[in-house]
């Protein structure tokens, strides 16, 4: 007599170790503790189909995102605590072939036909590369669009007045956000050794929060250069309103395009990760010959815990970051070295990017209907799925946040002091 499973069953069936919180379908099932803090429920056969059809981080996030899988007893806007606790705790096994046919006979064949994914997903890595190549100008181009050019103003709720999408230094443990990402673009603006009437390139400016750091507290000239053109928009509104238009300059343009030469210092905050590994090489010789003898570089990147290359999951390709890529800080001071830099320190970061993160999530639970009605729910899950996820791998060192910073030697010369000392 053949057995027909329900969902929960189905569930329960796949997995190493019983569930660590309650779960729930469309079908009536039910499993895990009763009293659960937390709780996931599976509206639809939607939903379903999304989770069989793209096995892994993308069909979950797909169903989460389009609202067919429900998280409760956590806001959306960070369900921090209820992905810890199913990353600790939910562990799947290799089903049988038996096993794997008793599942579809009692779901039905046609839970295997892929439903469209939610509108916020970009295409394939397949797809994409028939578009264009990785790294291409064009594509990289169209990846930095998908991302930043959500909305300015989804992103002032998210992040802050700082209007900074990058890792910040929290001074002490009670510094609030705001303290840390100042304090982020002081710390590299003194290992740059910044002084007034130098030249500074940000690469990968964002909305120009380091150029106009460095016009405003240091007297320089600072140029950025993004790929995003909403954010270029508002840079240069941002560096009009403050009055410092005629030190700082944001521009709507590949870094490649880049002609001007001898800058003093070149910093790249939280560019490298969407370059490609493999330009890291020319990327490093780009800075190389734009610096000045003796001219500095800070390299700023989220990195990997050790050297080995591995693409991102499928959800953060194809909803945050596409054709992002990671790899570890010593394969990037390597190409630094290789391309005739010296370094002269490094310093890794990750656990200042966990409460980084944690400040974001807190933003966007305090203005969740207002970032909801920017750009919509499906958008706005995205954002607190990811940020919470990445907060966790921040926490458990699978992710780290590492400074490079190297000086042009030429004939011996650095220009570096005997130690370096970046107190205020």
């Amino acid at each position: 007599m053949t057995t027909t499973l329900s969902i929960a069953e189905a569930l329960n069936s796949l997995l190493k170790a019983p569930l660590p919180l309650r779960f729930t379908a469309y079908d009536g099932s039910a499993s895990g503790p009763e009293d659960s803090a937390y709780g996931l429920h599976l509206a639809n056969e939607r939903g379903l189909r999304y989770i069989l059809t793209a096995p892994g981080d993308l069909g979950f996030g797909r169903a989460y995102v389009a609202g067919d899988l429900q998280l409760s007893g956590v806001h959306p806007g960070d369900p921090y605590e209820a992905l810890k606790l199913v990353q600790s705790n939910l562990s799947f096994k290799r089903p049988s072939a038996g096993e794997v046919v008793s599942i579809l006979r009692s779901l039905g064949l046609s839970t295997l036909r892929p439903p469209a994914p939610p509108p916020q997903e970009a295409p394939s890595r397949l797809r994409r590369t028939v578009e264009g190549l990785r790294h291409s100008l064009g594509r990289d181009a169209e990846a930095i669009h998908h991302h930043y050019d959500v909305s300015n103003r989804f992103y002032e709720l998210v992040l802050g007045p700082s209007m900074t999408y990058t890792c910040a230094v929290f001074p002490t443990e009670t510094s609030t956000l705001e303290e840390a990402q100042f304090e982020k673009y002081d710390l590299v603006a003194r290992k740059l050794d910044l002084e007034p009437g130098q030249r500074l390139l940000d690469l990968g400016c964002g909305w120009g929060g380091m150029v106009r750091h460095a016009a405003r507290e240091y007297g320089v000239h600072a140029l950025g250069v993004t790929l995003s053109r909403e954010q270029a928009a508002w840079a240069q509104e941002k560096i009009k309103e403050e009055g410092l238009d005629h030190l700082a300059e944001v521009r709507h343009m590949d870094y490649r395009h880049v002609e001007e030469r001898d800058f003093d210092a070149i910093s790249s905050i939280g560019l490298t990760e969407h370059i490609g590994v493999k330009n890291y090489a020319s990327y490093f010789a780009f800075i190389e010959d734009r610096l000045r003898p003796q001219g500095r570089l800070l390299n700023h990147c989220i990195t990997r815990h050790d050297n080995h290359f591995r693409e991102t999951g499928a959800f953060l390709d194809r909803y945050v970051f596409p054709d992002g890529e990671l790899t570890g800080s010593g394969q990037i001071i390597k190409d630094v070295q290789d391309a005739g830099l010296e370094v002269q320190h490094e310093e890794n970061l990750r656990v200042h990017y966990a409460k980084t993160l944690t400040g974001w999530c807190r933003n966007l639970v305090e203005n969740w209907d207002e970032c909801v009605a920017e750009v919509g729910e499906g958008t706005a899950r995205v954002w607190g799925l990811y940020m919470a996820g990445s907060r966790i791998g921040f926490e458990r060192n699978e992710t780290q946040l590492h400074h490079v910073l190297a000086t042009k030697t030429v004939d011996g010369v650095s220009g570096y002091p005997l130690r370096h000392d970046w107190r205020p």
